[in-house]
């Protein structure tokens, strides 16, 4: 089972259920795949032990300059402007090349090859028992899709796999929620976390799947969260308290399934709720 922590927004707690999830699950045999690849931090809480890394590339257009005629018709044809044609030459943006193919499709002279160009790197080891594989995108690289796609090439079909999805609802989200068999939508009792739960909401229902929600940061009251999620029949499967203890162990880049009673199996009941769900739908 493949089950994606996703936010609409960053700074709800998405790290913190992803790494605390798999801590608590580390007998049912877990890998966890960090998948925010622009900022990936699992590892600042499971550090990892033995790493070993392997570089990942993207297709890139070469320019054949004695085969092009100068017609432009593939800097027509990029919608991400990494063409341009000046003086009947073709000049390549390789920073903003999506890696899409379709100048090398459209040329009429064939004189554009296929190239590739370093997007990233992917890092996998162990961390405390943990499967651990982590995507760090290249600095003004635009592909994280791209990358995301190669990292959850690494999961493990015989394991629990967990997904730390990168916040927002943009073409990297999407890449993450993909496919996959559940999401837990990490949200926080505020009016922005609950505009951008709603978006999340929607990403996930449009991509068919399944979803849960976690409020991160709660506290006594009926929040408007609460509300919406029972409104739309959204089951809320774990709040977690705003306490200045969780802060104190987070900063200090502490586990509070580790270091706080009962949380462990606070996560490992969300599991077997997420199982219970998949059962019946």
């Amino acid at each position: 089972m493949r089950i994606v922590i996703a936010s609409g927004k960053g700074g709800t707690g998405k790290t913190l259920v992803a790494t605390n999830m798999a801590f608590s699950l580390v007998s049912k045999g877990i890998q966890l795949l960090d998948c925010d690849v622009e900022e990936p931090n699992d590892h600042l809480f499971l550090p990892f032990e033995n790493p070993l890394t392997e570089h990942v590339t993207a297709l890139v257009p070469e320019i054949i300059n004695v085969k092009c005629s100068g017609c432009g018709l593939c800097a027509s044809r990029c919608m991400y402007n990494a063409l341009s044609v000046i003086k009947g030459k073709v000049m390549l943006f390789s920073d903003l090349c999506h890696s899409c193919g379709g100048c090398i499709i459209y040329c009429p002279f064939q004189a554009i090859e296929q190239g590739e160009k370093a997007i990233g790197r992917i890092i996998m080891g162990s961390s405390q028992g943990i499967d651990l594989v982590a995507g760090i995108l290249n600095i003004k690289s635009v592909q994280a899709p791209e990358l995301i796609k190669e990292v959850l090439q690494k999961a493990n079909v015989k394991k629990t796999v967990l997904v730390d999805a990168p916040p927002g609802t943009s073409c990297s989200a999407v890449a993450a929620v993909s496919g996959a068999d559940f999401c837990l939508l990490v949200t926080e009792p505020t009016p922005y976390g609950l505009h951008d739960l709603k978006l999340a909401v929607e990403m996930t229902q449009k991509l068919g799947v399944p979803i849960g929600v976690i409020i991160n940061k709660s506290d006594s009251n009926l929040s408007r969260t609460e509300q919406y999620c029972l409104q739309h029949n959204l089951p809320i499967l774990l709040q977690i308290p705003y306490d200045l203890k969780i802060a104190k162990v987070y900063a200090e880049g502490g586990l509070i399934s580790r270091e706080l009673p009962g949380y462990q199996q606070s996560f490992r009941d969300v599991l077997g709720d997420i199982e219970r769900m998949s059962d019946n739908a």
